[in-house]
């Protein structure tokens, strides 16, 4: 599946983010994979913890990539 320009920036952003370890292994990733579009959009949000513990920064970037993500290439 092509990605789009948006796509592309923000999976790099969060696999950046949260280590390309973490990311091949994520589910993220594996929705991508499959197609899934909405599901793979809606794994950004997972991505919002340091040691378990919620941060509104990591939430708001999150949030921030998810949007660029759905965000359709002019």
């Amino acid at each position: 599946m092509p990605l789009g320009d948006n796509q592309f920036a923000a999976l790099v952003s969060i696999a950046f983010n949260i280590g390309g370890g973490n990311f091949d292994r994520s589910t993220l990733l594996r929705d991508l994979v499959a197609n899934d579009i909405p599901d793979a959009s809606a794994q950004f949000l997972v991505w919002d913890r340091q040691r378990g513990v919620e941060l509104p920064g990591l939430e708001r970037r999150r949030q921030a990539e998810r949007a660029l993500f759905d965000t359709p290439d002019a």
